[in-house]
Formats: structure tokens, sequence, C-alpha cells
């Protein structure tokens, strides 16, 4: 045997002595037993030999450590994975026996330190179980060491290492902050304009830290990403404040996991305002009716501008702009009077905005007349204007007055009719005017005194006096009417007229007529209102206005007829030919323009050129290649007259 020898050694004492001597260490682990046949030979001869069997178990000592199949162990775990999962479980072999191989394993956390929670070892078993939660976004790695110990004396151990790697799982939803925000926004910022500057981030990885962000609604605002994970907010329409005062923005993030996880952040974005806005009015034009003769300061009427601007830019002031009578809204002075009838003024409104921006109204004022003029008479036609004056002398008694009302002036007047005048011969004619308009100036003639039947009557409307009955002698020589001249106001008013009628024979009415007519200016025939004219005056006047219209019409035909010849009559020809190129004006106002190749000049007869009429004639096709202009003057006979 390689393991073991024979010593034989030789003392007196003791004589011979056989040792059996190891000559290599064992190894129970690879031999556990030896077997040896020891023989002893004698000397003689033949010789005898002995035998005998040696039996060596060899005593197990704890010379091996335990042993692990691996010296790496590579795991892989889900970061959701609930606590008391197996990780793995470990096995060490130890090649001795007894208590030499009793194995103990313990566990020495590598990194993180923080992973002493998070695992736990059964010692005896070799199992390791998660004891904590693992965080994939906190420690995506776990480095683990096992050791296995024998029981022998002294022990012995071994060690592995457990590599941990913990897989992602989409747990983690997006995030959004918000780094910057510039608010409010004026509304007459620009497109492009940044708004607010974003970061989102995912603490997964891959595919579920993939993050795709927009924002809702989808106008007026907009995502535009800088750089990784980073974003602005920008203004991708114009905003207009009046519309919309204030956004709620929300910026919406999600992940590309399965499923997918989402985030939002909602943002309130304030619009300030601008003055882009200028004061408006409901109307354009507002029309007003006043009555006159209101008092100062009385309220014509109430305008009022919108500005949807706000504070400042939507505080609006008023003034009269131009063409008006007074005040704003109110009469001014001693009020509306019926000379102006009609008022049309502009009306401004300007805010207080920087710039201030303006709107305009226009107010059409209609004074509305009331019947403050009493009718006024007037001279007869034909009399001089100091005839009425004369005769409007205030001989109106306090009764006649308190009969017909308000009465503005009375006088008297003459008028002359010839015995055996037919029924309906005008007499005289009163004519008066009244100051007012409308219904107000609307007159009526009523015959006041004698109230009795008599032979004459008065036109209600027309104010003429006229023969009721044929005249005889019987209605006497004299006769004196009270005419009273009306309105149609509320109140009337009413002024009144006195006519003396004289009855005379024919030929003596005449001369009376004849010599009234050729003494216009005196009082006694021009008196207040009276136009005494009878069935000769009548006729002789519309004599006359035939003989105008025929004169009128026969002027007529005849420059129609001068045209005409003018019109069609042959033109005699004007000379033309090349000739510089001449500046002309088109009109006084015109625009200057160059003539293309020829001018003409007109004339009259033998006078001279007129330059303020140029003729423009067409292109004439070039000359004859050898032939020279020649610079001709006119026949006196081929100028053009006219």
């Amino acid at each position: 045997s390689e393991h073991f020898a024979l010593d034989l050694q030789k003392t007196d004492e003791d004589g011979e002595s056989l040792f059996l001597v190891l000559r290599k260490s064992l190894d129970r682990e690879t031999i556990p037993v030896h077997r040896l046949v020891l023989t002893a030979t004698d000397g003689g001869r033949p010789s005898l030999t002995g035998t005998m069997e040696l039996v060596i178990s060899v005593v197990d000592a704890n010379d091996n450590a335990p042993q692990f199949n691996q010296s790496v162990y590579k795991v892989q775990l889900p970061e959701n994975a609930e606590r008391g999962t197996l990780v793995i479980k470990l096995n060490a072999t130890d090649l001795d026996e007894g208590s030499n191989s009793n194995i103990y394993y313990s566990l020495q956390i590598l990194s993180p330190q923080e992973g002493k929670d998070v695992f736990g070892l059964e010692r005896n078993s070799g199992e390791i179980r998660l004891t904590g939660d693992l965080d994939f976004e906190e420690v995506s790695l776990y480095r683990l060491q096992v050791d296995a110990t024998d029981k022998g004396t002294p022990s012995l151990s071994g060690h592995c290492k457990v590599v941990l790697e913990v897989l992602d799982v989409n747990d983690n939803a997006p995030e959004v902050w918000v780094t910057s925000l510039s608010v409010p926004v004026p509304e007459d910022a620009s497109v492009g304009t940044v708004v607010a500057l974003l970061s989102v981030s995912d603490r997964d990885s891959g595919a579920n830290g993939r993050v795709r962000c927009w924002v809702w609604p989808a106008a007026p605002f907009g995502l535009e990403a800088t750089f990784a994970g980073s974003y602005s907010l920008v203004l991708r329409e114009a905003l207009d404040r009046e519309r919309v005062s204030e956004y709620e923005v929300e910026v919406r993030a999600e992940d590309g996991g399965a499923p997918a996880l989402g985030a939002r952040r909602g943002l309130r974005v304030p619009v300030s305002d601008v003055n882009d806005n200028a004061p408006l009015f409901a109307q354009a034009v507002y029309t007003v009716l006043a009555r006159e003769n209101n008092a100062a300061g009385a309220e014509l009427a109430r305008l009022w501008a919108r500005d949807p601007d706000e504070a400042g830019n939507g505080r609006v002031s008023y003034s009269v702009w131009e063409g008006a009578a007074g005040g704003v809204g109110a009469a001014a002075g001693s009020g509306w009077r019926a000379a102006s009838s009609y008022v049309s003024f502009e009306v401004r409104a300007v805010d207080a905005g920087e710039p201030p921006l303006c709107g305009n109204a226009t107010v059409q004022l209609f004074v509305l007349d009331e019947n403050d003029n009493a009718p006024a008479l007037l001279p007869p036609a034909g009399s001089a204007p100091e005839a009425g004056a004369v005769a409007a002398e205030a001989a109106s008694s306090s009764s006649s007055s308190s009969l017909v009302g308000p009465v503005s002036g009375s006088g008297t007047v003459w008028a002359w009719a010839a015995w055996g005048a037919p029924a309906g011969q005008v007499v005289a004619k009163i004519r008066a005017v009244d100051a007012d308009s409308g219904y107000n100036a609307w007159l009526r003639y009523e015959l006041w005194e004698p109230r009795a039947k008599g032979p004459f009557r008065v036109g209600l409307y027309s104010g003429e006096v006229s023969t009721a009955r044929p005249l005889d002698e019987a209605d006497g020589a004299r006769h004196t009417l009270l005419i009273v001249v009306r309105d149609h106001g509320e109140p009337a008013r009413s002024a009144t007229a006195t006519l003396s009628v004289s009855l005379l024979e024919a030929n003596e009415a005449a001369l009376a007529a004849g010599s009234s007519a050729s003494s216009s200016g005196s009082g006694s025939r021009s008196a207040l209102g009276v136009d005494v004219g009878g069935a000769a005056a009548s006729a002789a006047t519309n004599v006359w206005l035939v003989v105008a219209i025929c004169a009128v019409s026969s002027l007529f035909l005849l420059a129609l007829v001068l045209y005409g010849a003018s019109r069609w009559a042959p033109r005699a020809a004007v000379l033309s030919g090349p000739g510089p190129t001449t500046l002309v004006c088109a009109s006084e106002v015109g625009s200057w323009s160059y003539s293309q190749r020829h001018s003409r000049s007109l004339c009259v007869a033998d006078g001279a050129a007129k330059s303020d009429l140029m003729v423009f004639s067409p292109n004439f096709p070039p000359p004859p290649p050898g032939a020279a202009p020649k610079d001709t003057q006119p026949e006196p006979s081929a100028l053009l007259h006219t």
C-alpha cells in the first residue's frame, strides 16, 4: 500500500519490533477503509508463513469546507412580487461526515445595505424569501452573500453570491410639474408666446417610462418639447379677453406601459385686458323727438355706449363732437325753438385706455312744434310792406278779443263791390300766415260778424271774401265784416281782420279799383291782409300766364332745332400730321399723360389756336421711305368752324 509501510526495529531488550508506519496522509473521503494483509515468513526450509489482515478505518476529520454548486447565482424577480416569495433555495455539500457535515447558512448583504430588511434566509434549509417590498425605482439590483458553515471543530465554511435583478413593472404614473408660469397673458400676445415651462417624468423604465404629453383643450395653447422631459406651453392662437377671460388648461401625460398609466396637471391662465375695443353705441343713428320751448337742462335723450374692455379701458366718457346746439342730452340756453326744427350732432364716446379709442353716434333731433304763434295777417299781393304795417295798428277791442281767443293784431281794410254783382264774385282775399308748422299752421277763416245771413261769405280755407248772392240796393251802401283767422292748434290761436265793403255803381267801382291799383303805397288800399281784384284782374293774370308758357315752349323748340343742326352739319377737315410729343393734362386735377404720335390744335374762325383744348388722333402708319414730313400751315378754309 502506498499509504502504509512496515518498520522493523531490533533492540537488545525487546528484540525485534514491527511497526506499521503511515507513509502518506489519509483521506477518508477518498478511501474510508484500508484493508491490509500482513504476511510473516520464517527462514526455514521450506519457509513457513503466517498472514494477518489488518483493517484500518480512517476516522473523519473536519478537513472539508461546505461547497455550493455555483459560486454566483443570478435571480430575477418582478418588483411587484409579494412578501414571502421564494427567491432561491441554496444547497451546499460537505464531504465530511457526522457533525462535520452538518451545515447551517447565513446571509450577508453586500449592496445595498438597505436590503437587509428585504430578504430573509432560512438557516437550515438555505431558502431565501422576500420579507420586504421590492421597488425597481429605488433599487434595481441586489448583491447577496450566503455562507454555509459546518459544525466541525474547528468549523469550516463556504460561500456564494446571489445577484437579484429586480424587473420593472408599470406601477408608476407619469408626473407633471410646472417649473415656470407667466400669467396673466395679455390678450394681444403674439402666437408662440411661452406661457409656462413644464417638466414630465416617469420613474419606470423602457416602454413603461416613455411618456407622451398633450394639452386639453387643444386650442388656443399647445405643447412644444424643448429637451428630454421638458415642455413649453405656448400660445397657438390669438386671444380675446372679451370672449374668454380665463382658460382652464389641462396638461395630460400617458406612459407606454400595459395598461397605460396617466397623469394630469391643471393650469389656470387668466387673460389680461388690452384696450382693443372702442366704445360701441347700440345704434349708429338715434332719432330724438323734443318739444320746443322746453326748459333749459331738460333731458332730451339718454345714450349709452358699451365697451367690453375692463377697468380704465372700459370706462367711457361722452362729449358732443360737432353740430350740437347745446349740452349733451339736455336742452341748453333758453330751450329749443321752432326756428330750428331739425338739429343733427355727433356724440363721441371715449374710453380711458392707452391709447384711447372712441366710438361715434349721430343724434338726429327733431323739434316738435307747439302752437305758440298766432296767425299773422299779411299785406295784399303787390302792396308795399309798410302799407301792411300801417294797417296793422292796434284797433282790436277787448270784446272782440274775448270772442275769438288770443288775437295777435287787427286792422280795417277797404274793398268795393258793384251793385248787381253776381253770386260768387270775389270781393277781397284775406291773407295770413302762421309761424308754426303742421296742424298748428293750418288756418281756417270764419265770418264772425255779422252773425245774421248777409250778402257776403268767406272761404273756409282760402280766405276769399265773395258775394253770397246777387247784390241789390236793399243791401245798403256799406258793410263791415269781422273775419277771424284761426289755426288748428291746441289751444287754438287766432287773429281778426275788419273788412269794410262799399257798394258802388259799376263805373264808380271800376274807377275806384283803378285808383287803388295805381296807389299801392297808400294805407287805405293796401290794408292788412286784403287782396282786392275782381274777375278782370284774375282774367288778366291768366292771359299773361298763357303767354309766358307759350314763350318758354317756343324757346325750347328753337334750342332743339339749333342743336340738331349743329350736331349733324358736315364738319370741315382738320389738318393733322406727325408732330412732337406734347405733354397735356386731361383735367385741372387730372393726371399727366403723353400723346402717342400726333396732336391737333382746334381754333375758331381766324382766331388764335386755343391752348386749353387738345384732341388726340389714332396712330398713323409710318410714312413711306424717303418722304420727309413737312411743317405746313393749314389754310383758313381748312380750319374747323363752329
